[in-house]
């Protein structure tokens, strides 16, 4: 069978597409290992629309149910695949799967969309597993308001890491910033706005080496590579930024890929160079990487692949 379309990931991105694909009637083929997100991890997510609070696995599992509630008979979901290459084949694109159980799988589609995210580059120290959601986190948009009147840390001096800082600066009682070179990777503009703040300040020439507490939280240890001294801050809350790493492998002999591995889209249409191919979420170049910003642009990129198709 040719479906028209296949999309590969179960995030929130995979899903929103999913579900207009159902709605559009385009037969498609929906590939995820899981509908697990880089949220999955989060205890309590108060930033996904319509939804006042919500556990990660719980917005993973009500994505699952929204999905096979529309699929019918027009979405194929299979779960538990996940995609190991994508090659052209004539018009259309074939993609090759595995499966936990190693089986092989194939599928022909004439279009794909690719909503496979990233995950988060971890920091790998010791504390660092054992306090992860419970004082250190990954995502400042998820977990920022949790963390009011506290002494936190900032980890990490690229644009990721200040624009972190600044949503905390909201909230928190004092941030301060870890950079691990005499220089910030950040945008000056950005590194000096930020830094004007009366609660806000950064340390430069810093490795970050273990974090303590108890239930959570409570101090952080780095060394100063300048005098090679030790420092602990007595601090409540962790937000790492040293970046990410898009799932994005398995298309680099049918797409080129950036620097970063991310894959490049028209901001507009979400399409990539290749004609027939289009990416959304926190695998692509887009600047900004929310669950609700890869929902909107998977269905951005859904209806530019339904006037591609039926146009």
């Amino acid at each position: 069978m040719i479906y028209d379309l296949a999309i590969l990931g179960g995030g929130p991105a995979g899903v929103a597409a999913g579900v207009y694909a159902s709605r559009k009637r385009l037969s498609t083929v929906f590939i995820t290992p899981n509908f697990e997100s880089q949220s999955s991890v989060a205890e309590d997510i108060q930033n996904w629309i319509g939804t006042v609070s919500i556990s990660g696995m719980d917005l993973a599992k009500s994505l699952k149910l929204h999905l096979e509630a529309n699929a019918g008979d027009i979405v194929a979901i299979r779960e538990g695949e996940y995609v190991t290459n994508i090659t052209k084949k004539a018009e259309n694109f074939l993609i090759e799967t595995k499966s936990d159980l190693d089986k092989v799988e194939s599928y022909e589609a004439k279009t794909v969309l690719i909503t496979t995210g990233s995950v988060r580059r971890k920091l790998e120290i010791p504390g660092a597993a054992e306090f992860e959601n419970r004082g250190l986190t990954y995502c400042a948009s998820c977990d920022g308001p949790l963390f009011a009147d506290k002494d936190v840390v900032v980890v990490g001096g690229g644009n990721a890491g200040f624009e972190t800082a600044a949503q905390l600066l909201a909230y928190a009682k004092s941030v301060t910033l870890l950079n691990r070179s005499d220089t910030f990777r950040a945008d000056p503009v950005t590194v000096n706005k930020v830094l004007a703040h009366p609660k806000m300040k950064a340390v430069k020439n810093v490795i970050p080496k273990s974090i303590t507490g108890e239930k959570f939280v409570t101090s952080f240890t780095y060394t100063d590579t300048a005098t090679g001294s030790d420092v602990t801050l007595p601090v409540q809350g962790i937000f790492v930024e040293i970046g990410l790493i898009p799932n994005t492998g398995f298309a680099k002999n049918v797409i080129t890929l950036n620097k970063y591995s991310q894959i490049p889209v028209d901001s507009k249409t979400q399409m990539t160079e290749m004609p027939g191919l289009w990416a959304a979420g926190d695998c692509t170049d887009g600047l900004y990487h929310q669950n609700n910003i890869a929902a909107g642009d998977a269905v951005k990129a859904l209806e530019d692949i339904y006037l591609h198709l039926r146009a």
